[in-house]
């Protein structure tokens, strides 16, 4: 609608609201961090499917260990209680810690025990149950760590402070954030190029989780290669 002010300006359009100028709409809730959980099960299942050589103690002991401090954040997921954010992250922290501990032994147990047994098949199931594990438990790492967790990823004006998705290069997608299948991604690429591909690091902790991702993967890979090699 055409109006005139007092002065005599011509205001037509000034309260009209842009096509497109509505209020921003804030990113959609993600669902409940049951790919995360998912994703802890499976580790601790391939843990436990490890010879006795290469893990710490019975190599089921991660699975249960994993469900007692996972059954308080099921139940709450399930009564759909909120989990306080901090406690959240302490919590995954703790868990993960423990669980590259795991792996970092199982590697070592790996190269110095296993080769005693002079079985081509032990050696390539063990590193491949070892390789899965890598890459879904810094898959996990990124999850939990990423702008200060999944929770913090919810709220509209994040902006990528320890991985750059494209998704957010240029602002092409205001509403979208990242969920478990991308850091999944992330990690599976790191642990196969050795180096990130579409998604960059920019934090010095983002960095360096991808740094020792890769060397496990190389030390991995090198070792079994170079022994099956011996064994032919």
């Amino acid at each position: 609608m055409r109006t005139i002010d007092q002065n005599g300006a011509d205001s037509s359009g000034e309260h009209e609201q842009k096509p497109g100028a509505g209020p921003k709409k804030g990113r959609s809730v993600p669902p409940p961090h049951w790919a995360a959980i998912l994703a802890l099960v499976v580790i601790g299942v391939l843990y436990a499917l490890l010879p006795f050589r290469i893990s710490i103690g019975p190599s089921w002991l991660l699975l249960p260990f994993e469900g007692v401090l996972l059954l308080p954040v099921v139940i709450a997921l399930l009564i759909r209680r909120r989990v306080s954010p901090a406690t959240f992250s302490v919590g995954s922290r703790i868990l993960l810690g423990i669980v590259t501990f795991a792996f970092a032994v199982g590697i070592a147990n790996l190269m110095f025990n296993l080769p005693r047994q002079q079985k081509g098949f032990v050696l390539i199931y063990s590193g491949l149950l070892l390789y899965a594990f890598n890459i879904l438990m810094f898959a996990l790492w990124y999850w939990a760590i990423d702008g200060g967790g999944p929770e913090q990823r919810r709220k509209s004006d994040r902006e990528a402070t320890d991985f750059l998705f494209p998704q957010q290069i240029g602002g092409l997608d205001e509403n979208w954030a990242p969920q478990f299948f991308d850091y999944l991604y992330l990690a599976f690429t790191a642990a196969t190029a050795f180096s990130p591909t579409d998604t960059m690091p920019l934090s010095h902790r983002a960095k360096f989780l991808v740094m020792i991702e890769s060397v496990f993967a190389l030390i991995l890979i090198g070792f079994v290669v170079s022994r099956a090699i011996n064994i032919i």
